[in-house]
């Protein structure tokens, strides 16, 4: 039996475009060891129990990051 508060993670997890993502990869993925289309139900169950753990301690981690601004590669001009 699935506890509350892991449906309502699960819930917040999939309104997120970045996991739709993942898991439209996880389901290409299977489908092809498979030999047949799994379905995004059966694809979203396996990536939540299976690899949604990893890609929140990952993301998690990356977010506290500053990402580089693009600025930085431009070339600066030489003094004159």
């Amino acid at each position: 039996m699935k506890s509350h508060s892991n449906d309502n993670d699960a819930k917040k997890l999939l309104r997120n475009k970045k996991v739709i993502e993942e898991i439209n990869r996880h389901k290409w993925l299977e489908s092809e060891i498979a030999g047949y289309d799994i379905g995004f139900e059966a694809a979203a169950e396996d990536w939540l129990k299976n690899h949604a753990a990893v890609w929140i301690a990952y993301h998690a981690n990356n977010k506290s990051k500053s990402p580089v601004k693009s600025s930085s590669f431009k070339k600066k001009r030489p003094a004159k």
